[in-house]
């Protein structure tokens, strides 16, 4: 991509931005440089690493690369087999440990351990090589940048040994010294250190009553620090131990270089890798954070992108606008007002495909798809606003002669106030010569103007296209939205009389307007109001079409749960009819053996017979009493007061449901009995739910219709929201419906439901069940603000 449209469009403040989600500078190193591609492949590519971080995040929580370091850092030095300091040994380690860290976590993405399908990212996470056990002998040798363990080496420990030894020994010379004879000579009582010698601070005057070597002063001179004789050679001893000290360790340090140089080109992948993987998962937290999607590249050269946000604008500040290209038409041509967002909407384009075509996700609605084009050219802006007007118009042909020259049908030209800076006739033809050209070589072209005679050139051609930046008449004040299929006006004089403009001097130019332009302008107006009357009829087709997709959905739903219900059903009768066979041959064995004790007596045969049958009428008649007890002293139900929703009994069934409809002449209704629906009688009801002191019994399910007083406890617990982000659609249903049940009891009128925007099968999934549940007034989609398509708001019956 060029660095021109680059810089035009900002791409660079999207990478800004992109890099503060990296954890590690690698990371962030990448994603500054990060660049849009022309190859599909590649795109395609970067687009499945990113999805598959967003799917990841949303089923478990993040993972770290904070600890991988800068391959500068690590690699020359160990090429050139330089040792390398305890620092950056300590440093290589904790990346080692980050690696066998990120890798169990790739391995293992849910957080309930279950098994999870490989993706896209599975096998960079598969190869990273953690070497554990480098890192685990740097951690034990190297505590810290400034101390190495005595068991580093066994030279090391020996030497420290030494040393330990060395040190007391002085300490007991010197105390004798401090102590004994020389206390008299001394300023002070203490040992101290000069030059990494051990020395006594002896009085000036004293000084040739303490043999030794003087190594320093005091500022006054008052007092020498003087290293006795008596410890010279054991300061000389130490000081060799010292130097073999030092030795050692830098031994230890290039031993444990030399371990990390043998695995250079595995810890050289790892660090690729990491920073590879930091970039993904930066481009995932970032999509997350501004509610963006991953688009379909389609091989149309066309482009649909629906709710489309500038990514730089504040999401609730920002206006979402429709805006495709390619199908229909290859040149769109937008008129508005000033600051209307005809530029906004151009960079809006730009950007967002740059954004696709380097693997980021795109903050549009669902469906919005995306072309991949060669080049992207953009003449926006003045970039020489402070000279005069033939410099600034200069400076435009400039670009858009450059432009022309490069440009073919795989290329996406973007041109703000095409033509202006010079005379209006003058930029006008050419503006539109500009544009027939364009249109002519197939190139995928949007430009703004204010010039009527671009507006006739795209009504007037095919595969041009209008747009207008609507404006609202009553407020004087733009809306942002983007119109396509109407021209749209500049509404010099509304904004003019709004400015303050004196009403005088707009109707001396209202006079001086040519006519037919006025005319033009006025049919322009209704062609924008026809188009908004047009558009609300079509998106509310679009929800009749969309409600019956659902409903059609949820009765093929309903008719599966059925078949299987009515599987389960008939597997349960089998299995009793196979309990009451066995009973039935233990009775018969039972009775043979009896006719053997009996020895064929008539008598006694015709006893155990007897005996059998009273048997199975007891099993019969216990039956049929509590059938009859329940419909004799069971509480009666009233046809009259019966309301949709009322829990009851089928006596015959031995099952509880809701009334689905209401008695008909015959008595007969629908009963809903789990996802079973069947025809009863209302002679064969039972209420129920009757308290054991005799209180009336709540009639409906979760109270509707009922007042009762609010549960003050659960109302101040449960939250006004459910989040179903990450479930399954089984998942998601089951946890709303407990959640629901809850929020009723607790007398909540209005809840929120998250299930977010995704491919709206989780959406689609509540909606169903939200349609079936008896207590839910009406639920909608959120609105702008409340969380557009990813939230759901219910209103319950309370």
């Amino acid at each position: 991509m060029n660095k021109r449209a680059l810089r035009l469009l900002e791409f660079d403040r999207i990478t800004e931005k992109l890099s503060e989600y990296a954890d590690s500078l690698p990371g962030r190193k990448l994603c500054l440089e990060l660049l849009p591609s022309d190859d599909r492949e590649e795109i395609l590519r970067n687009c499945a690493f990113t999805a598959d971080a967003i799917e990841r995040l949303l089923k478990r929580s993040d993972v770290s690369f904070s600890q991988t370091i800068d391959k500068d850092r690590l690699i020359p030095p160990l090429r050139a087999s330089r040792m390398l300091d305890a620092e950056t040994l300590l440093a290589a380690a904790g990346f080692l440990r980050c690696v066998g860290r990120a890798r169990a976590y790739g391995l293992n993405p849910r957080d309930d351990d279950a098994a999870a399908p490989d993706d896209s990212l599975t096998a960079h996470f598969s190869a990273l090589v953690p070497l554990r056990e480098i890192s685990d002998e740097i951690s034990r040798c190297v505590i810290s940048e400034e101390e190495m363990a005595d068991d580093a080496s066994p030279a090391l420990k020996q030497i420290r040994r030494t040393m330990s030894g060395l040190h007391a020994r002085i300490r007991k010379e010197l105390n004798k010294l401090t102590t004994g004879s020389c206390r008299q000579y001394l300023q002070d009582g203490v040992i101290t250190m000069r030059d990494d010698r051990y020395c006594i601070p002896v009085k000036a005057e004293f000084k040739g009553q303490v043999s030794g070597i003087v190594h320093d002063s005091s500022a006054t001179g008052q007092t020498l620090f003087i290293e006795p004789q008596v410890i010279v050679e054991l300061n000389n001893e130490l000081k060799e131990s010292q130097i073999a000290e030092k030795e050692e360790i830098e031994r230890v340090l290039a031993s444990l270089s030399s371990m990390l140089a043998g695995r250079l080109d595995d810890l050289e992948f790892d660090l690729d890798t990491m920073a590879f993987l930091d970039l993904s998962f930066a481009k995932a937290r970032y999509a997350l954070e501004t509610d963006a999607m991953i688009p379909h590249f389609n091989e149309r050269k066309a482009f649909i992108l629906r709710s489309a946000r500038h990514p730089l604008l504040a999401k609730d500040k920002a206006v979402p606008i429709d805006v495709y290209l390619g199908d229909a038409f290859d040149l769109l041509v937008i008129t508005g007002p000033n600051t209307g967002g005809k530029t906004v909407t151009l960079k809006t384009v730009g950007l967002l495909t740059l954004m696709g075509q380097a693997g980021m996700a795109i903050p549009a609605g669902d469906r919005s798809e995306l072309a991949v084009f060669r080049e992207v050219y953009a003449d926006i802006g003045d970039e020489q606003s402070i000279e005069q007007s033939l410099s600034t118009f200069s400076s435009h042909m400039t670009n858009v002669v450059s432009i022309l020259e490069k440009a073919d049908d795989e290329c996406l030209c973007l041109f703000d106030e095409l033509g202006a800076g010079t005379d209006p006739t003058e930029g006008a033809a050419l503006a539109v010569a500009i544009l027939d050209g364009l249109h002519k070589r197939k190139i995928r072209t949007i430009a703004t103007t204010h010039y009527s005679e671009c507006k006739i050139y795209a009504m007037t051609t095919n595969g041009v296209m209008n747009g207008a930046c609507d404006f609202d008449m009553e407020s004087l004040a733009p809306t942002y939205k983007l119109l396509i299929g109407v021209p749209g006006s500049s509404n010099a004089f509304a904004i003019s009389r709004k400015l303050g403009l004196p009403e005088q001097v707009i109707a001396d130019a209202k006079k001086r307007v040519d006519s037919g332009a006025e005319s033009f302008d006025k049919l322009l107006s209704d062609l924008r109001n026809s188009r908004k009357k047009a558009d609300a009829e079509r998106d509310n087709l679009e929800n009749i079409r969309r409600e019956v997709e659902s409903r059609n959905a949820e009765l093929l739903e309903k008719e599966k749960k059925f078949q299987t219900e009515r599987e389960r059903i008939l597997e349960k009768a089998n299995t009793e009819a196979r309990e009451i066979l066995k009973e039935a041959k233990a009775v018969a064995d039972e009775t043979i053996r009896a006719m053997n004790r009996a020895g064929a007596d008539v008598r006694s045969l015709e006893k155990e017979r007897g005996r059998i049958g009273e048997k199975l009428s007891e099993k019969n008649n216990a039956l049929a009493k509590n059938q009859k007890q329940e419909r004799n002293t069971g509480k009666k139900v009233d046809p009259a007061k019966l309301k949709k929703g009322d829990m009851v009994r089928v006596i015959s069934m031995g099952l509880e449901g809701t009334v689905s409809t209401l008695p008909d002449k015959k008595g007969d209704l629908m009963i809903n009995c789990g996802i079973m629906k069947t025809r009863v009688n209302v002679s064969d009801l039972a209420a129920v739910g009757e308290e054991q002191d005799g209180k009336k019994a709540l009639r409906s399910v979760y109270g509707v219709g009922e007042k009762k007083k609010a549960d003050i406890s659960r109302a101040l617990s449960i939250s006004t929201e459910c989040k179903l982000i990450g479930m399954t659609a089984d998942e998601a249903v089951a946890c709303m419906d407990r959640y629901l049940d809850e929020a009723v009891m607790a007398h909540l009128r209005t809840v929120r439901i998250v299930h977010g925007k995704g491919t709206g099968v989780l959406r689609n999934a509540v909606h169903r069940h939200l349609k079936n549940i008896p207590y839910v007034k009406s639920f909608k989609l959120g609105e702008f603000g409340e969380g557009d398509s990813g939230v759901t708001i219910v209103e319950l019956m309370v």
